[in-house]
C-alpha cells in the first residue's frame, strides 16, 4: 500500500508541474506573413501536423496538397512557394520534373530534409532541382553545397506541442525504463549488454526487428513489436520515469543508404518529443545537442552502457532531482522548440 500511494503521489507530483510550466510558457506567439504557400507532407504526422499549423499561422494562405495533385494545385492556384517534406518517400517517379516545371512557371521550391543523413543516396540528387534546402542534419549542409545546391540552411528539428504533451497515463503505459525505435544495430548491442540488469525492471520497449536481439529471451516480455501511433507513443512517455534516446547509425549498409557515410551531427526528432512530454530523458550525445539542451540542466546523457546503467540506477533513486530535470527539459522544449519557431526562421530565408 506504502509502494502505491509513493507511485501516485509521485505522478500527481510530476504532472502538477508539468502543467504549471505549459501555464507559464503558454503557446509559442506566431505572426502572419506575407507567403501563398502550396505544402506538400510526408505522410508522418507528428512532423506534419506542426508544421501546418504553424504554416496555418504565418502564411497569407496555405493548401496542403498530396504529391499526385501538387501540379495541379500549383497550376490553379499559383502559391508564391511549394514546400515539400522530404521529398523521397511519398513523391512518384517523376519528381523533379514535377518540380522543375513548377520553376519554370516561376513558383519558388523549397524542400525540408528531416531524415538526413540516412538516405543521401536519394536525396542529393533531388535537392538539386529545388530553389531552397532545409536539412536538419548538421553533416550535410557542406555536402548539399558541394552537390551543387546554391541556397542550402540548416534547419532543426521541433516538437508538435499540441501532439506531445504531458498527461496522466493509465497504468498499463507506466514503466521504470522505456525505448521506443527500431532495433538497428547499435541499439541491438546496447540492448544485449543492458539485458540482465533490464530484466529485473520494468520495461517497455516498442518497435520493429527486435528479433535481432542475442539475449531476446531475457527481454521478450518487455517487447511490444511494430509500429505505434505518435499519439500512443506519448501515452509511453508520460508513463516513463526514464525514457532512453539511443540514435541510429549513421554508417552505410543494410539500414542506410549514405555511401558518403555522413556523420550525424543533430539530434533526432525523438529528444524533443520525449521532453515536451516532460518525461525524463537520458540520450546519447550528437555534436548540435548542446545548441538545444544543456545536459545535466535539463536533459541527461550517457556515452556507454554501463553509463546508462548507473545513471538510471541514480534517477529511479533521486526521484525529485528526475521529475525536476524533466521540468526543466519540458521548459527548454516549449519555449525554445516548436515548428512556430522553425518555420518562422524558415520563412525570414525565403521572403
Amino acid at each position: 500500500m506504502k509502494a502505491v500511494y509513493s507511485q501516485g503521489w509521485a505522478e500527481g507530483y510530476r504532472y502538477g508541474g508539468c502543467r504549471s510550466v505549459m501555464e507559464r510558457t503558454g503557446t509559442p506567439a506566431a505572426s502572419g506573413g506575407n507567403l501563398r504557400i502550396l505544402y506538400v507532407p510526408q505522410g508522418f504526422e507528428a512532423i506534419d501536423y506542426g508544421v501546418i499549423q504553424a504554416l496555418q499561422a504565418m502564411a497569407a494562405e496555405l493548401v496542403v496538397s498530396g504529391p499526385e495533385e501538387m501540379l495541379e494545385k500549383a497550376q490553379q492556384w499559383r502559391p508564391d512557394l511549394v514546400l515539400v517534406m522530404n521529398a523521397m518517400h511519398v513523391f512518384p517517379a517523376e519528381h523533379s520534373e514535377h518540380i522543375n516545371l513548377l520553376r519554370s512557371w516561376g513558383i519558388r521550391t523549397a524542400v525540408w530534409f528531416v531524415d538526413d543523413p540516412y538516405f543521401t543516396d536519394q536525396s542529393l540528387s533531388l535537392a538539386r532541382h529545388y530553389d531552397y534546402v532545409f536539412t536538419h542534419e548538421l553533416s550535410c549542409v557542406p555536402f548539399y553545397e558541394e552537390g551543387g545546391c546554391s541556397k542550402v540552411h540548416y534547419l532543426p528539428l521541433a516538437a508538435d506541442l499540441d501532439m506531445f504533451v504531458p498527461m496522466e497515463a493509465p497504468r498499463p503505459y507506466q514503466s521504470d525504463i522505456c525505448f521506443i525505435g527500431s532495433a538497428f544495430w547499435n541499439r541491438v548491442a546496447l540492448f544485449d549488454e543492458l539485458a540482465p540488469y533490464l530484466a529485473e525492471k520494468k520495461v517497455v520497449i516498442i518497435g520493429q526487428l527486435w528479433n535481432r536481439l542475442s539475449r531476446l529471451d531475457l527481454l521478450q516480455p518487455y517487447i511490444r513489436e511494430g509500429w505505434v501511433e505518435q499519439k500512443e507513443t506519448r501515452i509511453y512517455y508520460n508513463g516513463a520515469k526514464i525514457v532512453i534516446n539511443l540514435h541510429r547509425p549513421t554508417e552505410s549498409g543494410q539500414d542506410n543508404a549514405n555511401t558518403a557515410n555522413l556523420p550525424g551531427l543533430s539530434i533526432n526528432p525523438r529528444t524533443y518529443e520525449i521532453a515536451a512530454c516532460g518525461a525524463l530523458q537520458l540520450t546519447d550525445v550528437r555534436e548540435d545537442l548542446f545548441q538545444h539542451y544543456r545536459p545535466g540542466y535539463d536533459i541527461e546523457t550517457f556515452g556507454s552502457a554501463e553509463e546508462l546503467k548507473n545513471k538510471i540506477e541514480y534517477y529511479l533513486a533521486h526521484e525529485k532531482e528526475r521529475i525536476q530535470m524533466a521540468w526543466r527539459s519540458l521548459w527548454t522544449t516549449r519555449q525554445r522548440h516548436s515548428y512556430i519557431d522553425r518555420i518562422a526562421r524558415m520563412l525570414a530565408i525565403v521572403q
